[in-house]
C-alpha cells in the first residue's frame, strides 16, 4: 500500500542530533517523517520515543519522501561534505518544484551556496541552517539559524521558532538571509566560540599559576563570575569541569585530560573565511593557533628539552586584586572577540549580498547556543539603535566595559609575559584594541618597503592619488 502523506516535517540521518531534533518537533506536535540508511535506527526511535509524539517511519528514501505533505520539507542531519551530497543527489530525483532540503549540519557555507545554486535549477528551496547547542539543544531548544529563501521560511519558520529555545517570550530563531547566510552565521558563531573558550582557559591557567590555586578553588571563582557581566553558558560550565573529580584517580579531572585540545574545522573556516574578506579577527585566529599549537606535542617537547619550563615563578601579593584583574581583561578580551566576530558577519552580508540584522542575529544567540551570554542583549540593543556602528567596541556599555578594563588588562598580560604564562588569546585581543585606536600606525613604513622593492605605488596624507618613488634612479616621485 503507498505511504500517506501525512507528516509535515521529515529528518533523514538518525545519530545523535538528528534523532534528537526528531524528538523535539515531535513533542511540539509536529507529525514527523523519520528514516536512516540504517533501518535499525529508525525501529529504535520509535521504539524507545514513540509516546513522544507522532512519528511516520520509512525504511526506503522512496517511502520517506512519499509520506510527507507537500511542499515537502526535508532536514538532512549527516555528516558534512560528500556525505551530504550523496544524501541531496538521492533525494532530488524524489521531489517535486517547491519542496525545501534542509541542510542542518555543519556545512561549510561555500558547500551551501553551491548547493542552494543547484536545486534551484530543480524548483527545489535548499536551506542551510545552522544549529547550535549541542545534542541536549536539539532535544530542548537549540539556537537556529536558518538562510534560504523567504518562501521556505514560510513553511520552515513556525516550526523551528516553536522548536527553538525561547528568551523572554523571544524564540532564538529568525531568517538570517539568502543562500549561505545561516551555515555562515553558524560558522562565525563556532569562530568566536573558539575565542570564548581559549579566552577562559588562559583566565584559569592565570589564576592557577598567580594564585597556586587548585582546579576547585577555580571553579569557585569562576562561580561567581557568572552571577556577574561574564554569566553565560561557557562560564558555567567551566566551573562544572574545574570542581569535577576523576573518579579513577581522586585527582582533579582537568589534570587527567591529555592537554591537546581538538577541532572540527569550522574555527579554521572562520579565519580563513576574514583572510579573504580582509577582516581581522585576531582572537579567534590565535584560539584556532592556540589549538593546532596544543596537538604538536613533539615540538612542545623539544622546546621544553632545550629550553625549559615555559612557567616562571609567579608571587601575587594581592589575591583580591589578581582575580579582578583577570576577571576585567577576560571581559575586555570577550567584548573584542565578539566585535570582530560581528565585523567578520557585517563584511559577509556586504559581499554575499545577504543584508544580515546584527541586532537580530545577537537575539537568535541569546539562548540554545553555546556562545550564549548575558550581554548578548546588549549587543542586540547597540546595533537596534545603531544599525551602521562602525565596531561593538564604541557602543557606549561595550566602550565602558572595556574603558575600566584597560589598566588591568595590561597588568595581566605583562605579568604573563614577564613569567612565561603564554596568553595569545589576551595578547592579541589587547593589541587589537590598541591598534583599532591608534592615530597613527607603522603600517606606513610597510608601504614604503612595499613601493622600494616592489613598485607596489602608495598614498601621501597630504594630496589624492597614488605614488611611487624611483627607488633604483634619482629618488623623484612619480603617479602611480
Amino acid at each position: 500500500m503507498a505511504q500517506q502523506a501525512t507528516a509535515q516535517i521529515g529528518v533523514t540521518g538518525l545519530a545523535v542530533m538528528g534523532r534528537n531534533l526528531a524528538r523535539n518537533l515531535a513533542r511540539n506536535g509536529f507529525t514527523v517523517a523519520v528514516h536512516n540508511r540504517s533501518p535499525e535506527r529508525t525501529r529504535s526511535l520509535v521504539a524507545e520515543h514513540g509516546d513522544e509524539g507522532a512519528f511516520v517511519p520509512s525504511e526506503s528514501l522512496a517511502d520517506f519522501v512519499a509520506s510527507l505533505e507537500r511542499p515537502r520539507a526535508v532536514i538532512v542531519m549527516v555528516k558534512a561534505g560528500a556525505p551530504t551530497d550523496a544524501v541531496i543527489d538521492e533525494l532530488v530525483p524524489l521531489l517535486e518544484e517547491g519542496d525545501i532540503v534542509v541542510d542542518a549540519g555543519n556545512a561549510h557555507f561555500a558547500d551551501t551556496r553551491r548547493r542552494e545554486e543547484t536545486l534551484r535549477e530543480h524548483g527545489l528551496h535548499f536551506v542551510g541552517t545552522g544549529v547550535s547547542g549541542g545534542e541536549e539543544g536539539a532535544l530542548l531548544g537549540p539556537s537556529i539559524m536558518p538562510g534560504g529563501s523567504a518562501e521556505s521560511y514560510a513553511k520552515l519558520g513556525p516550526m523551528f521558532e516553536k522548536i527553538a529555545a525561547q528568551v523572554d517570550g523571544t524564540p532564538c530563531c529568525r531568517h538570517v538571509g539568502p543562500d549561505g547566510a545561516g551555515h555562515f552565521v553558524k560558522m562565525v558563531h563556532n569562530g568566536i566560540e573558539y575565542a570564548d573558550m581559549q579566552l577562559i582557559a588562559e583566565a584559569y591557567d592565570l589564576l592557577r599559576a598567580g594564585l597556586a590555586a587548585t582546579p576547585a578553588e577555580i571553579a569557585e571563582i569562576f562561580r561567581e563570575w557568572n552571577a556577574g557581566e561574564l554569566g553565560s553558558f561557557l562560564i558555567e560550565i567551566t566551573a562544572d569541569v574545574l570542581a569535577h573529580t576523576d573518579a579513577a584517580t581522586g585527582r582533579a579531572f582537568v589534570d587527567i585530560v591529555l592537554d591537546q585540545a581538538e577541532q572540527k574545522g569550522t574555527g579554521r573556516w572562520t579565519v580563513q573565511s576574514a583572510l579573504d574578506l580582509g577582516i581581522p579577527i585576531t582572537g579567534i585566529a590565535e584560539a584556532t593557533f592556540a589549538r593546532s599549537l596544543s596537538g604538536h606535542a613533539g615540538q612542545r617537547e623539544a622546546a621544553r628539552r632545550a629550553f625549559g619550563d615555559a612557567g616562571g615563578k609567579w608571587q601575587v601579593d594581592d589575591r583580591e586584586t589578581f582575580v579582578e584583574d583577570v576577571r576585567r581583561a577576560l571581559l575586555a578580551s570577550k567584548i573584542v572577540a565578539y566585535a570582530q566576530g560581528f565585523d567578520h558577519i557585517r563584511a559577509g552580508s556586504r559581499e554575499y549580498d545577504w543584508n544580515i540584522d546584527l541586532g537580530g542575529t545577537a537575539t537568535i544567540w541569546r539562548g540554545g547556543c553555546i556562545i550564549r551570554a548575558r550581554f548578548l542583549d546588549r549587543i542586540r540593543e547597540a546595533y537596534d539603535e545603531q544599525p551602521e556602528l562602525p565596531t561593538l567596541l564604541v557602543a557606549p556599555y561595550f566602550a565602558d566595559a572595556v574603558s575600566d578594563g584597560v589598566p588591568s588588562w595590561r597588568r595581566v598580560v605583562a605579568d604573563a609575559a614577564r613569567v612565561g604564562v603564554p596568553t595569545p588569546a589576551f595578547s592579541s585581543s589587547l593589541a587589537y584594541f590598541d591598534a583599532l585606536r591608534a592615530e597613527r600606525l607603522p603600517a606606513a613604513l610597510i608601504q614604503g618597503l612595499r613601493d622600494n622593492f616592489g613598485a607596489h605605488t602608495y598614498r601621501r596624507v597630504d594630496r589624492e592619488g597614488t605614488f611611487h618613488t624611483l627607488w633604483a634612479g634619482d629618488r623623484s616621485e612619480v603617479a602611480g
